[in-house]
């Protein structure tokens, strides 16, 4: 996510779910410290070649850019049973397991968003030396190029599942964002996304109808179904259809990939000057995460599980249901977000795609202030380095 601004939504269902996450929680025998944690397994040691034990960090920590969701699959999939769950820290610790083996480290996954304080996951690298990797969307890569610059090893995301969606009812002639732009509704959006910026650069929304006060919650939405709003195509369509007592019926949509913003996202990201030092751990990792990723495409069941599981034991994250999950993983892998890249490798970059989105969005974030390189090498964001060609 970003820093994926859906800071306390759907309230409507909040407490209900959060009562029962309560109760989930205490069954599972929470401790006065915050923490809680599932049934230890023993695990068989990986075999050799994926063993991480001499080469990556005791305890691999990774920054996500929201709370766990699906779209995070890819490392998600690493964390091993036995797991313990960290309320205070808003964080996941376990073995970081692989192919049902112990790879001999540990993997903590720290939520983000408001779990810290909704600085972008950049600024939270730097800020905090024990950060190993983090997940960065491609657009976000490109505004910290500057002074916070991290590099791509791999996209759990081929694009950004971002969506600008309406009320069919309200807006029965507007199918795409470029008829909403056509219009003078507002359009909500958090005023930490790149895209909107995007949008109103190549003419398809006017800079008057941007709204920058998007909270997370539907009630505006469904107070005022005139409006627009940002989303994400694997959540909002599904929550506010299902999931949103005061909606349940379908909104209509567009992706902004679809709009002709193609970024990588949910890139797995390292501090530019750790790269060289976690370099033998990448080696061995990334293909992991690639793998992770596309066995999750057609058996997403037991990740979405050890999801919706971390989640529940958590009343500060966002309820995220089974439902949803489901919901996720199949929109996931039928608009190819979660997919193979031009190479026909999962989890690789096409890097004339990565220096064409950076040779777009450079102007428009100097414009903004950003005061980045006329010239910006794809290749000082993003590396092909460690990808592996044989996870197809």
């Amino acid at each position: 996510m970003t820093a994926r601004s859906l800071i306390t939504a759907r309230r409507s269902r909040v407490a209900a779910v959060a009562m029962a996450a309560v109760c989930a929680a205490a069954l599972a025998g929470c401790t006065d410290s915050g923490t809680d944690s599932t049934a230890a397994v023993s695990l068989e040691p990986a075999p050799a070649a994926q063993s991480l034990a001499n080469v990556c960090p005791k305890d691999v920590v990774v920054q996500l850019q929201w709370q766990p969701q699906s779209d995070m699959a890819g490392v998600i999939g690493l964390l091993g049973p036995g797991y313990t769950v960290d309320t205070e820290k808003k964080s996941v610790t376990g073995p970081l397991a692989f192919d049902g083996k112990d790879t001999g480290v540990d993997i903590t996954l720290r939520a983000g968003g408001p779990a810290i304080g909704f600085q972008s996951v950049a600024s939270a690298m730097y800020a905090d030396d024990s950060i190993d990797l983090g997940l960065v969307h491609g657009d976000q890569l490109i505004s910290a190029a500057k002074d916070q610059r991290v590099v791509g090893v791999t996209p759990l995301l081929q694009y950004n599942p971002s969506i600008i969606m309406w009320d069919p009812a309200s807006h029965p002639d507007q199918k795409t964002i470029a008829d909403i732009g056509k219009t003078n509704a507002s359009v909500v959006v958090s005023k930490d996304q790149i895209f909107p910026q995007w949008l109103v650069a190549k003419g398809l929304l006017k800079e008057s109808q941007l709204d920058t006060s998007y909270d997370g919650a539907p009630a505006r939405f469904v107070g005022d179904p005139t409006i627009t709003q940002q989303g994400f195509a694997n959540s909002e369509p599904y929550t506010y259809e299902h999931e949103t007592p005061s909606w349940d019926k379908p909104v209509a949509y567009e992706m902004v990939k679809d709009a002709g913003y193609d970024v990588y996202a949910s890139n797995v990201s390292v501090r530019a000057d750790k790269l060289e030092q976690m370099s033998p751990c990448l080696q061995k990792l990334v293909p992991m995460i690639q793998q992770t990723g596309k066995d999750y495409v057609n058996s997403p069941d037991a990740i979405n599980a050890t999801i919706v599981d971390w989640v529940s034991k958590d009343v500060a994250f966002t309820p995220y249901s089974a439902g949803e999950a489901a919901y996720s993983a199949k929109l996931l892998k039928d608009e190819a977000v979660i997919a193979p890249g031009t190479d026909g490798v999962y989890g690789s970059y096409d890097m004339a795609k990565a220096q064409s989105t950076v040779d777009d969005l450079v102007p428009i974030l100097n414009a903004g202030g950003a005061n980045l390189p006329a010239n910006l090498p794809a290749d000082q964001i993003y590396t092909t380095r460690f990808v592996s060609d044989q996870v197809r």
